[in-house]
C-alpha cells in the first residue's frame, strides 16, 4: 500500500535575500522564483504561527532547552533557520548570544526587525530575508561561521515538509567544528493501533451503512486506493503493542544526502486482542544535555502532552483481527515523493507481513526465536568487549 503525504504548504524554492539589522534594510540581492514561492508564502499566514505559539509543549521545550543552556549560548554566534515570528531568536538572545542570525524566507522577515527592536535585541539579532541555501556570506562575520544552529523544522511524522534538508545545509556550510545543533537528535516511533471511532468515518464509511437509502459501497475500493496519512490525536490505550524505534537521526552528523529514503522491516507482538486499523507514527526530539539540568525532550507520543503535530496514522485498506500474543509485521518506507529539488513531501510505502516472513536481526517482536538470537548477540558482544579490554 502506498500513501502520499499531501504537501499542504506547497512546494518551492525562493531566491530572495534581504539583510536587515535594526530598521535598516538592503534591497533584495537576487530574484524570486515565481514557480516556487508558494511554500514560503504559506508561512505568512499568522494563523499558522499562532497555532505553533499556542503549542505549549513545543515552545516550552525550546525555551527550556535554550534557557537551561545559557553557559553554552553566552557570547556565541547563533543561526535560527526558519525564524518565523522570531521566538527562538528571542530565546537565544535572552540566553546571552552575542549575535543571532534570524534566517526567514517568507515575508514575515520584513516585520522581524520591529519585533526584535521592541524586545531590546535590535543590536543582537540580524534578520536575513532569504532561503538559507542562498546565503553566500553572513553580515559582519569574517569567518562566515556560527557556533550554534537552532531550528524548529519538524513536520508531521517528523519529515513532512522536508525542512530538515535546509537545516543540514546550514550545518554543513556555517557551523563550526564542534558546534551545537538545537535539537541535536530526532527519532521516529511506530506501533499498530486501533481507532474504532475514526475507522467508522474512514474505512467503514462507504461499506457499513446506506447513504440516504442507497448503497454507495462501490466507492469503498476507490477510497482504499486513495488513502493519505491521517493526522489525529489518539489515546495511548489504542496502541496494540509496545512501540518500537524506527529511525534515529543524529542531527550533528547525519548526511544531508541520506534523507531521500528511510526503510524499515519490523515485527510486533500484540499486547491485547483487537482490530488493527492503522500504523501510528510519532516523533521525539532531544537537545544537548547541560550538566546539572534535566534532559529536555519534545515528544509527540500519544501519552505526551498534545502538540499541533498530533500523531500520523497510516490507515490500512482493511482492518486486521488479532488476538493477544499474535505477531504481525510490516515493511515501511518513506521516500521523497519526487526527485525534484523542490519536493517537500514523502510517499509512504506499507506492506503487511506475516509471522512466517523473515524477521530482521535483531528483532524486538518477543518471539522465542528472536529472543534467543538477541541473547546470543548480547553474549557475543559482551565477550568481544572483554577481549578488547584485556
Amino acid at each position: 500500500m502506498d500513501t502520499e503525504s499531501s504537501d499542504t504548504t506547497g512546494n518551492g524554492l525562493v531566491k530572495e535575500e534581504k539583510i536587515v539589522k535594526g530598521e535598516d534594510t538592503e534591497e533584495p540581492m537576487s530574484l524570486v522564483d515565481d514557480v516556487s514561492t508558494e511554500y514560503f508564502a504559506s508561512y505568512e499566514d499568522l494563523n499558522v504561527h499562532r497555532l505553533m505559539l499556542q503549542d505549549t509543549a513545543r515552545t516550552n521545550a525550546y525555551q527550556t532547552a535554550i534557557s537551561d543552556a545559557t553557559a553554552l549560548f553566552k557570547d556565541k554566534i547563533v543561526m535560527d533557520v526558519g525564524a518565523g515570528t522570531g521566538i527562538l531568536s528571542l530565546f537565544c538572545a535572552k540566553a546571552g548570544a552575542k549575535k543571532v542570525y534570524a534566517v526567514e524566507a517568507s515575508g514575515l522577515a520584513k516585520t522581524l526587525p520591529e519585533v526584535f527592536s521592541k524586545n531590546g535585541f535590535a543590536d543582537v539579532v540580524t534578520v536575513i530575508h532569504s532561503r538559507v541555501e542562498d546565503i553566500e556570506s553572513l553580515p559582519s562575520n569574517d569567518k562566515n561561521t556560527v557556533d550554534i544552529i537552532v531550528s524548529e523544522w519538524m513536520g508531521f511524522y517528523l519529515l513532512h515538509e522536508s525542512m530538515l534538508e535546509s537545516v543540514l545545509y546550514a550545518r554543513d556550510k556555517f557551523l563550526i567544528s564542534g558546534g551545537l545543533m538545537f535539537p541535536n537528535s530526532a527519532q521516529i516511533y511506530a506501533a499498530p493501533c486501533q481507532i474504532p471511532d475514526l475507522w467508522k468515518n474512514h474505512g467503514d464509511f462507504w461499506t457499513s451503512q446506506s447513504h440516504y437509502g442507497f448503497d454507495l459501497s462501490p466507492f469503498g475500493n476507490i477510497a482504499k486506493n486513495l488513502q493519505t496519512p491521517v493526522i489525529e490525536t489518539i489515546a495511548s490505550d489504542g496502541l496494540l503493542s509496545d512501540p518500537q524505534l524506527l529511525f534515529d537521526l543524529n542531527l550533528q552528523t547525519v548526511p544531508s544526502n541520506s534523507l531521500e529514503v528511510f526503510k524499515d522491516r519490523r515485527f510486533f507482538t500484540m499486547d491485547q486482542t483487537g482490530d488493527m486499523h492503522a500504523v501510528c507514527l510519532w516523533f521525539t526530539c532531544t537537545f544537548p544535555v547541560v550538566p546539572g539540568k534535566e534532559p529536555v525532550e519534545l515528544s509527540t507520543a500519544p501519552w505526551s502532552e498534545e502538540t499541533h503535530w498530533k500523531q500520523t496514522l497510516i490507515m490500512l485498506p482493511d482492518k486486521l483481527d488479532f488476538e493477544e500474543g499474535d505477531i504481525t509485521g510490516w515493511e515501511i518506507s518513506l521516500e521523497k515523493a519526487s526527485l525534484d529539488k523542490g519536493s517537500r513531501s514523502y510517499r509512504i510505502h506499507y506492506q503487511c507481513l506475516g509471522d512466517d516472513d523473515e524477521h530482521p536481526v535483531p528483532c524486538e517482536c518477543g518471539a522465542v526465536k528472536c529472543e534467543i538470537i538477541k541473547h546470543y548477540m548480547t553474549q557475543s558482544n559482551e565477550a568481544n568487549n572483554v577481549d578488547v579490554d584485556e
